[in-house]
């Protein structure tokens, strides 16, 4: 759409987040719905924080996350906005990328008042986030495939009330990855309160993400199924199979199992089911269609991760008596039988336990060296190395069907190694199979759920996920 400024105009895309525009001059801003990307065309120079250029925004309650990465044509900028309004010299904040691929901060703390510029080191930085809680606001860019860095931004003057926006001058930009989240409340209680839902699909070699579906509650742990046509998921405890084609939910029948856990994951043949289940989680096995779950594991705690190649094994992580490990790693026979224990580390949390599709590796995380890291070791437990080697902490690796690629999910050094809560800025990071230096290909709000199962495309090319926002 052609925009004569001053105007407003809707965006009516039902995974578009802006519904305004303000341009100085006159403009363009348009949504490709298949891509989900938007473009932003503006003859004028963006100034200020977003006081001239072309905004698209929208008004909301204060209190979320604004992230995008850009790409710019020519001699154009880009920027991601907070402001008190889109009124001219309102108390505002801009995250900009310039042309020649530098990143800055301007911001202005009150309304008319002086415009400050601060200049960040990232060169190159095309991945940009912004966050405001109340008066402050932290800024977080990177080049796309690194880690952020963050400059925290206080004393701003915003009301109850904030727009948040894209803007664009100089020409063209565009904006794809666009996620406006609101965070969980400060009171929200684990394991009790949700907030809503976004199923979504990952290009592994762009990073590029699509939005398949939503849910206002909690949905979790995405399994692709092996012909490529659904997706297998928890909502709520229950297990439901989402239809890619036709994008619709149907309730998989588990029987009297109606507490699962997102710890699930299915065979590599497609044909059976292996689920965590009940109050005191247990590993149970059905068929993916639907029936009356076995039961594997009488002991618990059990958490169920992955089958062998094979279909004769099932391992998962486990809590026994006695002192030693906090959990070590298992597997189980799945004609049924006793158990086997894989690690055996004094002190140590080891979980996420999953086979290559050759059967010659068991790839897993651990606590064993302080933070949680990749590890993987033999079938049969030995063999034992690590992979990750970063201040970070890495859980839940997922081998690509064709063996060239793991992903795993980087929470921040602030979160305990030992924990993989709900709601946190995480990351979606790739590893070659033997190790290497860690790529990110995802700058997520989520965490517990997003992603503690293998949901690899049978082809390698993606990967499904969720992630969160409480509603707008």
């Amino acid at each position: 759409m052609t925009t004569p400024a001053p105007s407003s105009a809707s965006v009516n895309c039902g995974l578009a987040p802006f519904a305004h525009v303000s341009a100085a001059v006159p403009g363009e801003a348009s949504f490709d719905l298949v891509r989900q990307e938007f473009t932003i065309r503006s003859p004028a120079a963006l100034g200020g924080a977003g006081d001239t250029g072309l905004l698209l925004w929208r008004r909301l309650r204060g209190g979320c996350i604004l992230q995008a990465h850009t790409a710019l044509a020519g001699g154009s900028s880009a920027a991601l906005v907070v402001r008190a309004s889109p009124e001219p010299y309102a108390p505002a904040l801009a995250v900009v990328r310039q042309a020649g691929g530098a990143a800055l901060i301007r911001v202005r703390r009150t309304a008319g008042g002086p415009l400050e510029e601060i200049h960040l080191a990232d060169a190159a930085a095309d991945m940009l986030q912004l966050e405001q809680h109340g008066g402050e606001v932290t800024v977080s860019v990177a080049r796309f495939g690194e880690i952020f860095t963050r400059h925290v931004c206080h004393g701003i003057g915003f009301g109850p009330e904030v727009v948040f926006g894209l803007a664009a001058g100089d020409g063209e930009a565009r904006f794809h990855n666009v996620r406006l989240v609101r965070p969980a409340p400060a009171g929200f209680r684990p394991y009790h309160d949700y907030i809503g839902s976004e199923l979504e699909l990952i290009d592994a070699a762009t990073g590029r993400r699509t939005i398949v579906h939503h849910e206002d509650d909690s949905l979790q742990a995405p399994n692709w199924t092996p012909d490529g046509t659904a997706l297998l998921c928890n909502r709520n405890g229950r297990i439901w199979r989402f239809d890619l084609a036709t994008r619709a939910m149907a309730l998989v029948d588990t029987g009297d199992q109606v507490r699962n856990n997102n710890d699930h994951a299915l065979s590599f043949d497609g044909a059976m089911l292996g689920i965590s289940s009940g109050e005191v989680s247990r590993v149970y096995t059905l068929p993916v269609g639907g029936g009356q779950p076995r039961l594997l594991t009488p002991e618990g705690p059990s958490y169920f991760h992955s089958w062998s190649p094979d279909g004769r094994y099932l391992i998962f992580t486990a809590a026994r008596g006695g002192c030693g490990p906090l959990m070590s790693l298992y597997r189980v026979p799945a004609a049924g039988g006793p158990e086997e224990r894989l690690t055996n580390t004094p002190g140590a949390l080891d979980d996420g336990s999953e086979y290559t599709p050759d059967g010659r590796w068991i790839y897993f995380n651990s606590t064993r060296t302080g933070r949680m890291q990749i590890w993987r070791m033999r079938p049969d437990g030995s063999g034992q190395e690590q992979l990750t080697f970063d201040d970070t902490n890495n859980w839940f690796p997922h081998v690509a069907p064709d063996g060239r690629s793991i992903v795993f999910i980087t929470y921040g050094p602030e979160i305990a190694a030992a924990d993989h809560p709900f709601y946190k800025h995480v990351y979606f990071r790739s590893l070659p199979p033997d190790g290497g230096t860690p790529r990110v290909l995802a700058y997520v709000y989520g965490g517990q759920g997003s992603m503690n199962v293998n949901s690899w495309a049978p082809d390698s090319r993606r990967f499904a996920f969720v992630s969160n926002s409480d509603v707008l």
